[in-house]
């Protein structure tokens, strides 16, 4: 983990995240706390990072997205280099969809 991200700051944000139950819980919540350019971009990156999972072109994904290329590289840098956590969260997203 990142040092400037170890904080009691940050960990009081991760568990109030933990909390919250329902989708729209979370829009609520986001709503208050991010702004909608904050909110847009990091939904962009996820969608970005499906996409790479999915095996998707840089150029697939700048079309379908509007990310830049730069974001892109960034996320994908994450997928390759980062904690795993985009896998944790795909698996555990479809395992929800097949439940439903």
């Amino acid at each position: 983990m990142i040092k400037k991200l170890q904080s009691e700051a940050v960990d009081q944000l991760y568990e109030a995240i933990l909390t919250l139950k329902t989708p729209e819980e979370c829009h609520a919540f986001f709503e208050d706390i991010c702004t909608v350019n904050e909110i847009l971009s990091l939904s962009q990156r996820l969608e970005v990072a499906k996409m790479l999972d999915e095996k998707k072109t840089y150029l697939e994904i700048a079309e379908k997205t509007g990310a830049s290329t730069a974001t892109i590289s960034r996320v994908n840098r994450s997928l390759t280099y980062g904690n795993g956590s985009y896998d944790v969260v795909f698996e555990r997203m479809q395992m929800k969809d097949a439940d439903d």
